[in-house]
């Protein structure tokens, strides 16, 4: 995902926003932070099969993302197979407001659109 093209977000009110979605936007991130806050702890192959539809090169870059921006850490175990952990650092933990309500909008949302779809069909 490309940066936002500010230098600093002192610019006029939403900036922050701005900031914000710059971390979590996108269309894996968010999800990447819901499953670490929830399930606390994943290997790079349990999130891959909790995100079926990501490719591994997405993956990657997307933790590498969430990690260089000090959301996520990483923990290698010196074993072969090398075994590598990701957890939420505490700066992640601050977002699990955010991600929860954007859990609970997405909630909303696809019961609103299920409720449109019905009366759409019933006026049909």
């Amino acid at each position: 995902m490309a940066r936002i093209p500010h230098e600093t977000f002192t610019c006029a009110a939403g900036c922050t926003v701005e900031a914000t979605l710059d971390l979590i936007g996108g269309k894996w991130k968010g999800v990447i932070l819901y499953r670490l806050l929830t399930e606390q702890v994943l290997r790079f192959n349990e999130l891959r099969r909790l995100l079926p539809n990501i490719t591994q090169r997405m993956l990657t870059n997307q933790l590498r993302e969430l990690e260089g921006d000090g959301l996520i850490a990483r923990k290698i175990y010196a074993e072969v197979p090398p075994k590598v952990e990701y957890r939420l650092t505490d700066y992640g933990q601050t977002l699990a407001p955010v991600i929860h309500a954007l859990k609970s909008w997405g909630d909303a949302h696809i019961q609103h659109q299920h409720g449109t779809d019905r009366s759409q069909a019933s006026s049909a």
